[in-house]
């Protein structure tokens, strides 16, 4: 059964940086494109002391900061702008919710709620909207990370929200997976008859996943020294790249086929060992030219977390057998970038030997930022009369979406999954079973590093990570895409 939209959206962490830089103007994107219900209304919280018109302040600030300047049009801004109301509250104190409530007012045409908060928050959270009658059957909930630091906590959170809001009616929330080009992935796979056949151990020799920042802490020190890379980056992110990349074709397009197909791969994980695992920490180093200081000069003590990991994982089941993915995550990197590349395996006789002509592998990337595109790389012939020889060269089959799509609006992905919690499509929200599918991993591998005492190995900064993590790929005779 289609689910309804709901009439009014709710908001926690308000005033936050997430808020700020993708909320309020994602939220203003589908206002501006007439996506959003004339009588929707945003009701913003958070603990700071504001009124309705101290909101529409910071909110108009931030649209002004963080939109680019094609997004700002003027004429319609004061019409979000009257969308948006604010009550304060302190989650942790239940006596505030019955104010919230009378501030939403009613939710009998349903209401759909983004829940941002720290993980001890949850469950006071939970408890107050249910007392405060904002957990009935016309009410959803995102859940935005970190959902818990391992599998008992997470668990411990999800049954806090089970409580009140049941799995149907919950949406985790990964923002990788409202990318334009993650949703191109399933299109490249499911869409077109060439590379299904190949998408298998007979097909590919290996895959790799690698998102690397040449940012380091950015402000968020006493998280990422309590989280680390590992639990930052691979536990959500790049296991749901993963999964998408090696998941079976799902009956349908739609929630439950996908994300049953999901949680198989996710399960079908062979636990890593220790020789397929690196920790990494960034030193001082240089990025873009300009010096920066080590990680434990950043966090201004010392610090054992990881701010590198690289990883060998296989999927254990026919289609993968004997196929690595080799993950690769960290800060202060050379370069920025998200991708997938699935190397094929070579042709298995080259005709141009004898004529000098050498073959590569094809490659194909998904790039899923800063740039956008989907290339394949193939082998041509380069032009001329070959007297001396074939020369073979590799080249890039483009489809940039910015390119073929030029006239379609890129959009931020808080767009595509604000928009599907507020409708109730949950195609692109992450069940359960995968989160737990996911932490039971990645609780195995941080087992691993305490029991072999496995410690970060320094690295420069604006390199490509420790030498360790570089030989992962090396000495099984391949090499990552850099």
């Amino acid at each position: 059964m289609t689910a309804s939209p709901s009439s009014a959206l709710l908001l926690f962490g308000a005033t936050g940086d997430l808020a700020r830089r993708m909320l309020l103007p994602s939220l203003f994107g589908l206002h501006e494109d007439g996506l959003l219900k004339p009588g929707l209304r945003i009701v913003g919280t958070a603990r700071s002391p504001l009124d309705d018109a101290g909101f529409r302040e910071l909110a108009a600030k931030a649209l002004d900061e963080f939109l680019p300047s094609e997004r700002k049009d003027r004429s319609k801004l004061a019409g979000f702008l009257d969308r948006l109301s604010y009550q304060p509250l302190d989650a942790s104190k239940p006596e505030g919710f019955p104010a919230l409530a009378e501030k939403v007012g009613a939710t009998d045409g349903g209401l759909a709620i983004f829940l941002s908060t720290a993980p001890f928050l949850f469950e006071p959270t939970i408890k107050g909207l249910a007392a405060a009658g904002l957990a009935h059957e016309g009410v959803r909930i995102g859940l935005e990370k970190p959902l818990g630091s391992d599998l008992e906590s997470s668990r411990h959170i999800n049954d806090a929200v089970a409580h009140a809001f049941p799995e149907e009616r919950t949406f985790r929330i990964d923002h990788y997976l409202g990318k334009e080009t993650v949703q191109n992935l399933l299109a490249l796979r499911f869409a077109n008859a060439m590379f299904e056949p190949l998408w298998n151990a007979h097909g590919v020799d290996h895959v790799q996943i690698t998102i690397s920042e040449t940012v380091g802490l950015e402000g968020r020190k006493g998280f990422y020294e309590d989280t680390g890379a590992l639990r930052d980056m691979v536990q959500n992110h790049m296991l749901q790249l993963l999964a998408l990349t090696a998941m079976e074709p799902p009956a349908d397009y739609d929630a439950t086929s996908i994300r049953d197909e999901k949680v198989k791969v996710l399960r079908a994980l062979r636990p890593v060992k220790a020789n397929e695992m690196v920790r990494g920490q960034y030193a001082a180093g240089a990025v873009g030219g300009k010096a920066v200081a080590s990680f434990d000069e950043d966090l201004g003590e010392s610090s054992d977390a990881e701010t590198f990991v690289a990883l060998k994982a296989h999927v254990e089941n026919w289609r993968w057998q004997g196929v690595p993915f080799y993950l690769r995550t960290g800060k202060r990197l050379a370069e920025r970038r998200s991708e997938i590349v699935v190397q094929f395996k070579c042709v298995p006789h080259n005709i141009f030997a004898e004529r000098g002509g050498r073959l590569v592998a094809n490659r194909l990337i998904v790039r899923l930022q800063p740039e956008e595109y989907v290339r394949l790389q193939v082998m041509a012939k380069e032009p001329g009369l070959d007297r001396s020889g074939v020369v073979l060269r590799e080249v890039p089959l483009d489809l940039s979406l910015t390119t073929a799509f030029a006239k379609a609006r890129r959009r931020i992905a808080y767009e595509r999954l604000l928009l599907d919690l507020i409708e109730g499509e949950q195609t692109l929200f992450v069940r359960r079973d995968e989160v737990e599918a996911q932490w039971k991993w990645i609780d195995a591998i941080r087992a691993l590093w305490a029991s072999e005492g496995i410690e970060p190995r320094p690295y420069a900064a604006g390199s490509w990570g420790p030498n360790a993590g570089i030989a992962l790929t090396e000495r099984d005779g391949r090499s990552w895409n850099d």
